[in-house]
C-alpha cells in the first residue's frame, strides 16, 4: 500500500515514527458520471468566478473562509495557515486511554492503518500495540491531517495499529424528536423478537456482497450488447397482507428456522382494527429491539465486528462539548432511556498523559 501521510505517535516521552495507509477502499462502489442526454457526452465542470463570469485556472484558485452567518469571505493563504499554532501537525498526541465502550460509534469517521517508519520504530510500535491489546483499551488523542486538526482513536487490529479519525462532539446531532414516545411493547412481542434474533445466528462477512453493484453491472453489460436486462419478478415482492406485529414475528421465526425466507417477505406490518392500543400504528412500526427490553440485550457478532470492539455498553461521545447532548431511545449498548436515570450524554475528558 502507498503511504499517504508520515508523522509520529507521541506516547508520553516516547515518540514512534509511523506511516499512514488508508484502511478502506471505496473504489468498488457504484458511481455515475453526468452526461448530456442529447449526445451522451460527459459534462465537464469548470471553475467560474461569480464576479466576472470568467473561468478561473487552477493556479489562480485560492482559499477563503466564510464565517457562519456572514456573507463576507476572508482570503486565507498557506502562509497564514503555516503561522498558526499546530502542535499536532505531524504528531498524533495521545491524551488518554479509555475503554472501547466509551466511544460512540457515531463519532467514527475515516480509518487508517499505521505502520512503523524505520527500524527504530518497530520496538515502541509493538509495545504500544501489545499494551492496547493486553489492557483492552483504546488511545484517544489529536492529530492534524490535510490542513485540519481532528480527534483520533488508536486501537490494535489484526496485528497492526489502526487509527480512526473522530468527529468533534459538536458535529454529532441530537436524536431529540426522532424516536416515538409512549409506545408499549408486549412481553410476547419481545420474546418473539429475541427468538428471531437468536434464530438469525452468526453473520459470515464472506457472504456479504453489494447486490446493487451487481445489478448495475448486469444492466451495463446488457445495454452494451444492445439488449435489456430481465425485469425483476414482481410476484416475489412483499404484498399488502393485513397482519399484526405478533403474526409478522411468528412467520419470520418460522421462515428462518425452516431454512427458507420466502414467507418473510409477507411480514409487512399493518395494524388490525379492534385490537388493543398496543397494536396501534406506533407499536406496529416500532422495532421491539428499539424499545424497553426488560434488561435483555441481544447483539449479534456482526454488530461487534462492525464496531471493531467499540460496540460495547455505556457508550459516550468523546470530548468536552457533549454535556448538552442527550440520547433518545435505545443507546448502542442496548439500554433504554427508562433504564438510565439521566438522558444526558456522558462526557469523556481526555487528560494529559
Amino acid at each position: 500500500m502507498r503511504s499517504i501521510w508520515n508523522g509520529s505517535i507521541s506516547f508520553g516521552l516516547v515518540t514512534i515514527p509511523v506511516k499512514t495507509y488508508s484502511a478502506t477502499d471505496r473504489t468498488s462502489s457504484v458511481s455515475f458520471v453526468r452526461i448530456h442526454e442529447k449526445d451522451g457526452a460527459p459534462i465537464q465542470y469548470r471553475k467560474v468566478c461569480e464576479l466576472d463570469g470568467q473561468e478561473v485556472p487552477n493556479e489562480e484558485v485560492g482559499k477563503g473562509y466564510q464565517p457562519p452567518g456572514d456573507d463576507a469571505v476572508v482570503p486565507i493563504t498557506d502562509e497564514d495557515l503555516s503561522r498558526l499554532p499546530m502542535p499536532t501537525a505531524k504528531t498524533l498526541s495521545i491524551l488518554s486511554f479509555v475503554d472501547p465502550g466509551e466511544i460512540d460509534p457515531l463519532q467514527l469517521d475515516k480509518a487508517y492503518y499505521l505502520g512503523p517508519n524505520g527500524a527504530s520504530a518497530t520496538k515502541p510500535y509493538a509495545l504500544l500495540r501489545e499494551a492496547l491489546e493486553h489492557h483492552a483499551k483504546v488511545a484517544i488523542g489529536k492529530v492534524a491531517m490535510r490542513g485540519r486538526e481532528t480527534l483520533a482513536m488508536l486501537r490494535a487490529h489484526d496485528g497492526a495499529l489502526l487509527m480512526h479519525t473522530l468527529l468533534w462532539p459538536d458535529q454529532i446531532r441530537s436524536a431529540d424528536g426522532v424516536a416515538p414516545e409512549a409506545v408499549t411493547v408486549r412481553e410476547k412481542e419481545m420474546k418473539l423478537a429475541e427468538t428471531l434474533m437468536d434464530a438469525l445466528g452468526e453473520l459470515d462477512p464472506a457472504e456479504l456482497h453489494d447486490d446493487y453493484r451487481e445489478a448495475v453491472e448486469e444492466l451495463v453489460a446488457a445495454k452494451r450488447k444492445g439488449g435489456t436486462p430481465a425485469a425483476p419478478d414482481a410476484s416475489a415482492a412483499p404484498g399488502a397482507q393485513v397482519i399484526d406485529l405478533t403474526a409478522a414475528l411468528e412467520r419470520s421465526v418460522r421462515a428462518v428456522r425452516g431454512g427458507g425466507r420466502e414467507d418473510a417477505g409477507d411480514a409487512s406490518v399493518t395494524p388490525l382494527r379492534g385490537r388493543g392500543p398496543t397494536c396501534g400504528k406506533a407499536a406496529a412500526k416500532t422495532s421491539p429491539r428499539a424499545k424497553g427490553d426488560g434488561g435483555r440485550t441481544g447483539r449479534t457478532s456482526a454488530a461487534k465486528k462492525a464496531g471493531g470492539g467499540t460496540a460495547g455498553g455505556g457508550k459516550r461521545t468523546t470530548g468536552k462539548a457533549t454535556a448538552e447532548k442527550t440520547a433518545t431511545g435505545r443507546s448502542a449498548s442496548g439500554k433504554t432511556a427508562a433504564e438510565k436515570p439521566s438522558r444526558a450524554r456522558r462526557t469523556t475528558k481526555p487528560s494529559a498523559s
